[in-house]
């Protein structure tokens, strides 16, 4: 088969989620299928994570907005190809495509109410897009994937997709996050000492920042050892906001805010945190929470939609609402060095059911299954 896969946005310097996604299948594809021929479409950018070789070719598309990319270019350049089968990855695909289509459709948030608190521009923007997108691409779709049995049935009964259509398939995490023997100084970039509190919080209400936050400034009042917070990607003015409405002023000594942390740096985040915190209010899957495990640091997860399925039965799951409860699994980890050593464990373990190289094989014989239908 000729096989289309849009990675849009994996050759940009600042990846995110669905973006290591996408590159990680067509690292592994590339590995372990010399069968297929494999058209991957991008914008231009300045990380070209992904070389060419006998059956993998990049196709650069250039174009200003994404809804131009998507519907108008990205259609035309895979007719120009010939492929025979189209997989989008990232939520949304070309309405007026003919070429059978694969989408991975990683959540359905954008149908869920929207927070009127959030003012980020682009993730408003991009919430429009989907709820004008996504329900008249889906007719259209040959199989919508997406990464957790929680977002499988999610869809299944808010988009009432037979569930014939519907594949479900975990997404993995890199090889490099593991427990490192040395990480050097990388912290150092960061923060300027080791045991911190690690969290990956945004502006986004999803990730509830807010009450992680004043989670934080309960577990200060109550520790005796009183770990920094370090906190990757978060505006300061949106910071300000939280800080001065739950009046908690106290917590801002204690905080590092570095910006972007690169992916490359962020296994040795991971070993050198006390703890990591992913207490969000909803995630389909969560690699961080895989990566946190398998640099076998103890992870403080949610016990809301995928969390649980993800992190298994022994996680420590929290209820993402209660600041109370938050900050008291912080103590304990902190008081309690058996609970602490006993949860490193499991995360460990944990980790070792999910791989990319699973992820690309279930993706592989999706294709072929496809294929054969068509």
């Amino acid at each position: 088969m000729k096989i289309g896969i849009e990675a849009q946005r994996i050759f940009r310097a600042n990846k995110h989620g669905m973006d290591y996604v996408v590159l990680q299948e067509i690292l592994q594809l590339q590995q372990i299928d010399k069968e297929n021929e494999y058209f991957v479409f991008v914008k231009p950018g300045p990380d070209r994570c992904v070389q060419e070789s006998s059956n993998v070719h990049i196709v650069e598309i250039s174009m200003p907005t994404y809804p131009l990319w998507e519907q108008w270019a990205l259609p035309r350049a895979a007719r120009k190809t010939g492929v025979q089968l189209l997989h989008c990855t990232s939520n949304t695909a070309p309405i007026g495509c003919r070429i059978p289509l694969v989408l991975t459709l990683h959540d359905i948030i954008f149908l869920e109410p929207r927070d009127k608190r959030n003012r980020s521009l682009y993730q408003n923007m991009g919430w429009l897009y989907r709820r004008l997108v996504v329900p008249r691409v889906l007719p259209h779709c040959r199989r919508i994937i997406t990464v957790s049995n929680f977002e499988r049935q999610n869809i299944v009964s808010k988009l009432h997709m037979p569930e014939e259509r519907m594949a479900m398939i975990y997404n993995g995490y890199n090889e490099w996050f593991r427990v490192l023997s040395d990480t050097g100084n990388t912290y150092k970039k960061y923060i300027d000492q080791k045991g911190y509190i690690f969290f990956l919080g945004n502006t986004d209400p999803k990730k509830n920042t807010e009450r992680t936050l004043v989670a934080y400034a309960h577990y200060l009042e109550r520790s005796a050892v009183k770990r920094p917070l370090l906190m990757a990607d978060l505006d300061r003015q949106y910071l300000n906001d939280i800080i001065s409405r739950n009046h908690i002023e106290h917590i801002r000594e204690h905080l590092h805010m570095p910006g972007y942390i690169p992916n490359s740096d962020l296994p040795s985040i991971y070993n050198d945190a006390f703890c990591f915190l992913y207490t969000s209010l909803r995630e389909s899957f969560g690699i961080p929470l895989l990566e946190g495990m398998a640099c076998g640091t103890p992870v403080i997860t949610s016990n809301t939609s995928s969390m649980p399925e993800i992190g298994g039965p022994e996680a420590i799951l929290v209820n993402p609402e209660n600041a109370t409860e938050i900050a008291d699994q912080l103590i304990r980890l902190e008081t309690d060095e058996q609970f602490y050593n006993e949860k490193r464990a499991v995360g460990l373990q944990r980790a070792k059911l999910f791989s990319w190289k699973q992820t690309a094989e279930q993706l592989l014989a999706l294709y072929h299954e496809v294929g054969q239908q068509a």
